[in-house]
């Protein structure tokens, strides 16, 4: 009788342990419902125990979710069409108010989310949308964070993966960037141009005040020109070179003009 008592007693044990025990593992928090109202103390994580047929255990992931927002389509502010997706990155820091004030908080995350990037996108123009996206994420991320606080959910960050634009705007895009190089290298060429005349100009005065200096410059480019065997050399002769010339050659000392009335009278006198 003793012995039929004890395994009674055990069995029972073993049903209460089995009924009783729960394991909350470490990334995890356990929600304790006793007749269905939530107990004040949250489980933490390793060996936990229930009440049999009186408490239900509820376990909520707390790592970081990362989940990924759909592309949407929307209008920027200076109207154009772009399509815009997003990945948003948030925990539960507060596990009663996150199992009890919302029905699915992942869900309640993602319209939310995707609420927003429309939002974010009408109030952008498009520059902003594909050179500012550091002050956009963070502009979506309070967006985002605002309603999920109440939620027991934080935001941990939010960035916008890629920007669609049609297939015309590219091409617009591409036509304009190509100008714009363009214009820079005329500016460029032109700068250039306007550094080359101003050195030509001050080279040209330097060889005014000194002729020979443009002799040695016609010198010199005739032996770069002739360097190359497979061209013709046609040199020129120029007005300065010649007066130069004329003012380094000596002139002849003049004879006087013989008169011809004394010619005549020499001549009549023999």
């Amino acid at each position: 009788m003793v012995i039929e008592i004890l395994s009674a007693a055990v069995v029972a044990g073993g049903v209460w342990l089995s009924a009783s025990a729960r394991v909350v593992r470490q990334y995890e928090r356990g929600i304790v419902y006793r007749f269905g109202r939530v107990r004040p103390a949250v489980r933490d994580a390793g060996l936990t125990f229930l009440l049999p047929f009186a408490d239900r255990l509820q376990k909520v992931n707390m790592q970081i979710v990362t989940m990924p927002v759909p592309a949407q389509d929307g209008i920027t502010r200076d109207n154009v069409t772009v399509r815009v997706d997003a990945v948003v990155y948030f925990k539960v820091i507060d596990p009663v108010v996150a199992a009890v004030n919302v029905q699915d908080y992942r869900a309640a995350v993602a319209q939310v989310a995707q609420t927003s990037l429309r939002s974010i996108i009408g109030k952008s123009d498009l520059d902003d949308l594909l050179s500012n996206r550091e002050r956009l994420n963070e502009g979506l991320e309070l967006m985002i964070d605002s309603p999920a606080l109440d939620w027991g959910i934080h935001i941990d960050r939010v960035e916008i993966k890629d920007v669609a634009l049609p297939e015309s705007m590219k091409r617009s895009m591409s036509r304009q960037a190509e100008a714009e190089r363009e214009r820079r290298a005329r500016v460029i060429s032109a700068d250039g141009e306007l550094q080359a005349s101003h050195k030509l100009a001050q080279a040209a005065a330097q060889m005014a005040d000194t002729p020979a200096a443009l002799q040695l410059r016609l010198l010199e480019t005739v032996v770069e020109v002739a360097a190359e065997k497979n061209s013709t050399l046609v040199l020129p002769f120029p007005v300065e070179l010649l007066r130069f010339l004329e003012a380094s050659t000596p002139r002849p000392a003049e004879k006087p003009p013989e008169n011809p009335v004394n010619g005549q009278l020499k001549a009549a006198d023999g």
